[in-house]
């Protein structure tokens, strides 16, 4: 008898993230969720640019293609139009804390009843590696050769606690997919925000700190320990915001 089987929302499909990469763990867990919840036909989908821009070939449920950063505008679209539909995005730093802070920011701010799960892994991944909002603070990118400086570049960007002060947001929490402990949390959170989508609460958000071994220039099992060692200290897990 079978104890561990493919999530019926998750395709059977070969994956074209790199060795040890978080974005695997992290449609698994988006697609256990949906399955759970029975919500596959409702659910839409808004897929970023970035290095899950070929989420569509993973997650079977309707997806959009969204313009750099603009998918929680999308999703606001969508939403409007199709208020008994579920509108997730899947979004990485650079494509949500960057380019698309403002539609992130304003989203909340109207406390939009979308769920956004937020991919952070403290690097432009796709591109080559370049400084992100999200890069810390002496991490060497191959736009910060010398490391990220606090007056040049500036801190690291904490999206949880920034949006933890919108009277729009309903729910922020931090969560991790470099240990068992922390993937089931992990799955839990993005139940959450689910639900609260489906009680019509408002914005909900899950940040997953997520290995990126290619472009930290790291083994898989060395990632996990630079996740487990460094990023928690500069983005602590936990529940930033729960109304």
């Amino acid at each position: 008898m079978a104890t561990f089987t493919r999530p019926t929302t998750l395709k059977e499909q070969i994956t074209h993230y790199c060795p040890g990469c978080g974005h695997g763990i992290a449609h698994r867990l988006l697609a256990e969720v949906i399955d759970e919840l029975g919500i596959r036909e409702q659910t839409i989908g808004a897929a970023p640019v970035g290095c899950a821009v070929l989420m569509y070939d993973y997650v079977d449920c309707d997806m959009i293609e969204c313009a750099h950063g603009r998918a929680p505008a999308v999703a606001t679209g969508i939403k409007r139009v199709h208020p008994d539909k579920i509108v997730f995005t899947y979004q990485g730093d650079g494509d949500l804390a960057a380019i698309g802070m403002a539609e992130t920011i304003h989203a909340a701010n109207r406390g939009e009843n979308i769920t956004v799960i937020f991919i952070n892994n403290a690097i432009y991944g796709m591109t080559g590696g370049q400084m992100a909002p999200t890069t810390m603070l002496g991490q060497r990118t191959t736009t910060t050769p010398d490391g990220r400086g606090a007056h040049g570049e500036g801190a690291p960007i904490r999206v949880c606690e920034l949006l933890s002060s919108l009277q729009g947001v309903c729910y922020l929490e931090r969560t991790s997919v470099s240990s068992p402990k922390d993937v089931m949390a992990a799955r839990r959170a993005i139940k959450k925000a689910f639900e609260n989508q489906i009680a019509g609460k408002g914005f909900s958000l899950v940040e997953v700190l997520s290995m990126c071994p290619t472009d930290w220039k790291l083994s898989p099992a060395k990632a996990l320990d630079y996740v487990n060692n460094e990023m928690k200290t500069v983005f602590p897990l936990g529940v930033y915001k729960d109304q």
